[in-house]
């Protein structure tokens, strides 16, 4: 689920080195277009025009960058199947837009909120280990460069808050592998909400408590554990509760913001998976690959409040510390 690295062919090695160049960009494309035969490619978004982004410009002294869920189902286009979210097509883009607007209103707050549309892969992928390692390669290519744009041309310095839920999410991951020390030292959090974490490095450190900078935050929520969904959470390695930021099994009250309903809320020290009692309401079933006491679909919605205070928190903090020690300027 992340760009392979294809082998260039020993013969190649007794090539001048600009023709080898060539051949080994020929053979990438080449590898790259047979991945890809059969699909339908939509126009890749260029991150110099603005409406390839959503963006709250509100003159904070931190940023937020958030990566939207699939939000896409298959569809045809010009007699064609797609299997990528077309960011030109007014259809598709109102529903990466929706997420984008309703993230912005529970969690940024006062922080500055930038969010690109990318092609992503439909929901329709996940059914197939085969198609996600398949079609990944493209939605994080959009991704990358997105973030690659709003660090030079956007971001100007400022620490920031890295977020992503569920394809979002694994984004988040690669990023974070890929992030630059010079990049991370001015990374405040970031939230891998809704997917796993199976490796741990430099720049992915499992958050501790509610405050602490340069960390991962990560959680899977379910009814109990049979209810995990193994290409969410199977293999994570790190886990918080967002309601009273434990990362043991102290039990924390969580009142629904949308229904008022009060929760239990468990984090599983063996599964690592978040546990919610009480919940009794039938509107959160994933699509095509979720299960009943799977509450995936409902990880921003229900941590919202705690998620928006927690952001402000850090994003606070961050103003007179980085992950690193160096101390910042507020904007």
């Amino acid at each position: 689920m992340i760009f392979q690295k294809f082998p260039t062919p020993s013969c190649v090695g007794a090539i001048p080195r600009k023709l080898n160049l060539l051949v080994t960009t020929i053979l990438i494309i080449s590898a790259v277009s047979c991945k890809h035969r059969g699909d339908a490619i939509p126009i890749a978004p260029d991150y110099g025009d603005t409406t390839q982004w959503h963006i709250a410009d509100r003159d904070a002294a931190v940023d937020v960058f958030y990566i939207v869920s699939t939000e896409c189902d298959d569809y045809t286009l010009g007699g064609k199947q797609m299997h990528y979210a077309d960011t030109r097509n007014d259809s598709i883009r109102a529903l990466l837009y929706g997420e984008m607007v309703g993230v912005d209103r529970l969690l940024a707050g006062e922080l500055n909120y930038y969010s690109p549309y990318y092609r992503q892969v439909t929901m329709e992928t996940y059914t197939s280990d085969s198609l996600v390692d398949t079609r990944m390669p493209l939605a994080y290519g959009d991704v990358r460069r997105a973030f690659d744009y709003y660090l030079e041309h956007y971001n100007n310095g400022r620490p920031f808050i890295l977020a992503g839920f569920s394809q979002g999410a694994m984004a988040v991951v690669d990023l974070l592998n890929e992030m630059s020390d010079s990049t991370y030292s001015r990374l405040v959090a970031a939230y891998v909400i809704g997917y796993k974490v199976t490796d741990t490095n430099a720049h992915i450190r499992p958050a501790q408590d509610s405050a602490d900078l340069g960390v991962t935050i990560c959680y899977n929520s379910v009814r109990d554990n049979s209810c995990a969904v193994p290409l969410l959470s199977d293999g994570n390695l790190m886990a918080i509760n967002p309601v009273n930021w434990s990362t043991d099994a102290t039990p924390a009250l969580l009142v629904d913001p949308r229904h008022g309903d009060t929760l239990t809320v468990t984090l599983d020290t063996t599964s690592l998976l978040l546990c919610i009692d009480g919940y009794t309401r039938n509107d959160y079933m994933l699509p095509l690959i979720g299960c009943e006491g799977n509450y995936h679909c409902l990880e921003i919605s229900l941590f919202s409040d705690a998620l928006r205070r927690n952001i402000a928190l850090r994003a606070i903090k961050s103003q007179h510390t980085t992950p690193t020690g160096r101390c910042l300027s507020s904007k």
